[in-house]
């Protein structure tokens, strides 16, 4: 028989040995989940390395190909851009359901002011940007001045953008042809230009250079801290000294000055200046931002989750495509990941609350 002091030693050693291993498990989980909160873009980030690696090894150089590769960029460009400037609007909590409408306005306004009144297609593209900051700076004052939520405005905004984009340009379509003839800058966003086999527009540079920048931007200055602040608590916020008001102004006239940069990519991208197109942007661009990581309760995300939000969608719906897939398997997928996506934001915050 083992003395009392023998015994009590082993089962101290025991609980010892369990307690370490139970620790270095929660360490590690710990620790995983310090790294999806610390860098939201790492989930996004996975799924579309993991995508490419299964269409790569399932599709082969049909895939892996620069064409191919830089075709997703291209496909991407205007949601991206679009995407950018929602991911700047939820992140102060907020929402804006007239992004699309604004894109495709600004590229209206750039064509008819060009082609109806005969002004030089520069100051034509100055007007359509600048337009599309004030409609964007008419939401935030709204929503920061008047108090409104931003579902609600931006709906309604939605709606009148939508009809006075279609009763401003009389349905009228601008040809892709006298276009090119006659104002060739406004096409300029979609010309393409070849490195190594791989071709890339205008528009897809402008989208990488926007992600840099606003990444920055958000990550290493005041504005981008009071974005973030404005988002996670608004009182809060204010009572640290943030001009909320401002920045929430701001912040959606910036919204809609990029959503006006995507109306001129757009004209780049299909040719024409068309009232009609550009229909879903505002379903994508948000569809981008969530799959992207970005908490819809404000507050936390990051503008490259976004950008590989947009990509991972333009990976699926290029390689479902290339393997011959029914299209609406894409939608099924895009689905099931922005169900994810939620489910794995919320488990994020429940872990860290």
């Amino acid at each position: 028989m083992p003395s009392s002091d023998n015994y009590e030693s082993v089962v101290g050693k025991a609980n010892a040995e369990v307690a370490s291993f139970g620790g270095r498990d929660k360490s590690l989980i710990a620790r995983f989940h310090h790294a999806l909160h610390t860098t939201p873009a790492l989930v996004p980030l996975i799924v579309l390395l993991a995508a490419i690696a299964i269409f790569g090894v399932a599709l082969g150089s049909k895939f892996f190909s620069p064409f191919a590769l830089t075709l997703i960029l291209q496909q991407v460009q205007i949601v991206g851009i679009v995407a950018a400037a929602q991911s700047l609007v939820i992140l102060t909590a907020g929402i804006d359901l007239s992004v699309g409408a604004i894109a495709v306005i600004s590229s209206v306004v750039m064509g008819q002011f060009t082609f109806r009144y005969g002004i030089p297609p520069a100051i034509a593209v100055a007007c359509g940007l600048a337009f599309g900051t004030a409609i964007g700076a008419l939401n935030g004052w709204l929503i920061a001045r008047m108090k409104l939520p931003p579902f609600i405005v931006t709906l309604g905004m939605w709606q009148i953008v939508l009809a006075a984009n279609f009763l401003y340009s009389q349905n009228e379509t601008i040809r892709s042809q006298d276009i090119a003839e006659q104002a060739p800058l406004l096409q300029f966003m979609g010309n393409k230009f070849n490195i190594g086999g791989a071709v890339f527009t205008f528009g897809v540079v402008f989208m990488v250079l926007l992600v840099l920048v606003l990444a920055y931007v958000l990550k290493h200055t005041a504005w981008g801290r009071h974005v973030y602040a404005v988002g996670d608590d608004a009182e809060a916020a204010e009572l640290s000294g943030v001009n909320v008001s401002r920045t929430l102004i701001s912040v959606y006239a910036l919204a809609g000055l990029i959503c006006a940069f995507a109306g001129w990519a757009l004209i780049g991208r299909i040719g024409s200046v068309s009232p009609t197109s550009g229909q879903l942007l505002n379903i994508e661009s948000i569809t981008a931002v969530v799959i992207g990581g970005i908490s819809l309760f404000g507050g936390r995300g990051s503008i490259l989750g976004t950008f590989f939000g947009a990509l991972i969608v333009g990976v699926f719906t290029l390689g479902l495509r290339l393997a011959g897939a029914d299209a609406q398997w894409t939608f099924l997928l895009i689905g099931a990941l922005i169900i994810a996506a939620v489910a794995v934001d919320q488990w994020i915050r429940k872990v860290a609350a």
